[in-house]
């Protein structure tokens, strides 16, 4: 072989082995990239107290070198100072690190009111990109705090020829278990309805001198609204007396809040049998009305109904507080608004079947949403949407 070409081969060969080892044989070779910054989203409960809202941020990959991101906190419905501490800042990334997270402190606020956000936004990388750079705060307000005007209609303190047997003011910090039961589940409740009751404290709990049940749209268990639903059975019942309940209830289309009663007997006797006072019912695209009623068992099995309707002449009945009664006798029953009768019943208006309403019943308060008798939320509904109880009372002779 000649000098020349000998020399040839050699210097191919040396720039083959140098394009090997640099990586850059062929089109096989990989060339590092510049990796990407994202930021999480925080949904998070607020606390009583201040709490931390935690924010990650990673890499897509780790660096050998030095990565930073600068980032700072904006105001949203969630206002700095009042609700969140404001923070501003640069994150650094060493080499091979891939995770660092950027602490928030949020004010503590037992307040229950509509969900607020703020957000974090990322800005000028170094060594990176930016593939998600900004996240939202989402802080959840459901605090047992919940003050409402509380003018309306009072019932008196004392009857002539009565006294005070039972009672319930809500006074305190929580439901009294001694006199309720939760009842829960969302199998429709023989009405179609649409919720699943609770007994969590989103949907029932006790502030400023009110029981509150409030119905909100969340998915829970099958269903895509919740709401509470209490009963005395076991615990508190009752038979005559005057009944004063003064309650201030919701009035959106789909609404269905209830103040009510079921014979003592209903797990023997079952329903309509154990018979049903009905103090308060309204369905919400009647807003200004209220239907009292009274449900019994008619001969032939069928279900036996007296019952009346009242109306307010102006506002509705969400706006104020009204006082919702019974006044019920041996053989007999009157509904009440404001004082107000506005629904007799007695046992000659029974004129097939048991009467059934001279024995003891319990009390039952709840706020369905749907069902046969309101129909179903519709484009007006505004939810969540709350019944304030502020007292239960027992006269009796």
């Amino acid at each position: 072989m000649k000098p020349a070409i000998i020399l040839s081969l050699f210097f191919y060969l040396l720039l083959q082995s140098c394009s090997k080892s640099n990586g850059n044989s062929g089109n096989t070779g990989t060339t590092a990239q510049t990796p990407s910054a994202k930021i999480a989203d925080v949904i998070q409960n607020r606390q009583d107290t201040a709490t931390t809202f935690r924010f990650y941020v990673d890499l897509s990959a780790s660096s050998t070198q030095p990565v930073n991101v600068q980032f700072a906190t904006s105001d949203g419905t969630a206002v700095s100072s009042k609700d969140y501490m404001a923070e501003s800042g640069t994150l650094t990334f060493q080499p091979g690190q891939k995770e660092l997270y950027i602490d928030v402190k949020v004010n503590g606020d037992s307040l229950r009111q509509a969900t607020q956000k703020f957000y974090i936004q990322l800005s000028n990388p170094q060594n990176c990109t930016l593939s998600i750079p900004k996240a939202t705060a989402t802080i959840i307000n459901d605090g047992t705090y919940l003050p409402t005007d509380s003018t309306g209609y009072y019932s008196a303190t004392s009857y002539p020829g009565y006294t005070l047997a039972w009672s319930d003011e809500f006074s305190g910090n929580s439901l009294n278990t001694n006199n309720w039961n939760y009842e829960t589940g969302g199998g429709g409740w023989g009405n179609n309805e649409l919720e699943n009751y609770t007994s969590r404290l989103q949907n029932v709990f006790v502030s400023s001198g009110n029981l509150v049940i409030e119905a909100r749209q969340e998915s829970y268990g099958n269903n895509v609204y919740t709401s509470g639903r209490l009963n005395t059975s076991g615990k508190q019942q009752f038979q005559f007396g005057r009944i004063d309940i003064r309650a201030k209830v919701p009035v959106s289309s789909g609404m269905w809040p209830a103040l009510w009663m079921l014979g003592s007997n209903f797990p023997s006797a079952g329903w309509p049998g154990c018979g049903e006072t009905d103090i308060m019912e309204l369905i919400g695209k009647n807003p200004k009305q209220v239907v009292g009623s009274f449900h019994w068992k008619k001969g032939d099995g069928t279900e036996g109904t007296v019952n009346n309707a009242y109306n307010l002449s102006s506002q509705d009945f969400s706006q104020q507080f009204h006082v919702f009664s019974l006044i019920w006798q041996q053989d007999s029953l009157q509904i009440l608004v404001d004082d107000q009768v506005y629904v007799s019943g007695s046992a000659q208006n029974i004129t097939t079947g048991t009467y059934p309403f001279n024995a003891p019943s319990f009390f039952i308060f709840n706020v369905a949403v749907g069902g046969n008798w309101p129909g179903a939320p519709d484009g007006t509904t505004v939810l969540p949407q709350r019944m304030f109880v502020d007292y239960v009372r027992v006269f009796q002779k």
